[in-house]
């Protein structure tokens, strides 16, 4: 398989970068070591604080 960019981590931040190379007509795989039901499953960045909306 050949790509153009490949992009370790399929956690918020791979996951966005690979939608805006889609997007963009760009080549991209995601490498991740876990299965998608548990990447899926776990919560990550991108969680806001009730202090941050205040």
């Amino acid at each position: 398989m050949r790509t153009q960019v490949a992009i370790i981590g399929a956690g918020p931040s791979g996951l966005l970068l690979g939608q805006l190379l889609h997007k963009a007509g760009i080549d991209a795989i995601i490498v991740e070591r876990q299965s998608a039901d548990y990447v899926l499953g776990r919560i990550r960045a991108g969680v806001l604080e009730q202090v941050t909306m205040d």
